[in-house]
């Protein structure tokens, strides 16, 4: 027998996965699959981290979220209806450059763990 369809109310979500300068809150996570939202106060950028094997799709619902990743110059700004794929093992860290929060939702598949935080060394003196 299927399962019966469930109601996640947003009062529901369950605080997740910190990374700092984030706030990342699941709504339900099934085998292979987790998903979510993550919101980022302004001015905020998160600690550097990676999702294991995961592969994370993000949907930016409102603001912009700002996505950089180690080794690569620069960034990608990912605004209102934009996606973002992450692939597993990308070590990054996403940021808020602008003055109203930002949401994405996100959804993982894959089964390693969540969110795996990373010191990074500071880059070398040129």
């Amino acid at each position: 027998m299927s399962q019966p369809v469930r109601l996640i109310r947003a009062e529901e979500l369950a605080e997740a996965d910190p990374t700092p300068g984030m706030r990342r809150r699941l709504a339900f996570h099934a085998p292979g699959l987790w998903a979510g939202q993550v919101i980022t106060q302004p001015g905020a950028v998160s600690g550097w981290h990676h999702h294991d094997s995961n592969v994370t799709s993000l949907y930016v619902v409102r603001g912009v979220l700002r996505l950089e990743c180690e080794g690569v110059e620069g960034f990608l700004d990912a605004r209102a209806g934009d996606y973002l794929e992450v692939p597993a093992y990308t070590v990054h860290r996403e940021s808020n450059p602008t003055d109203e929060p930002s949401l994405a939702v996100i959804a993982r598949a894959g089964t390693g763990t969540p969110t795996i935080n990373v010191d990074l060394p500071p880059p070398p003196h040129r």
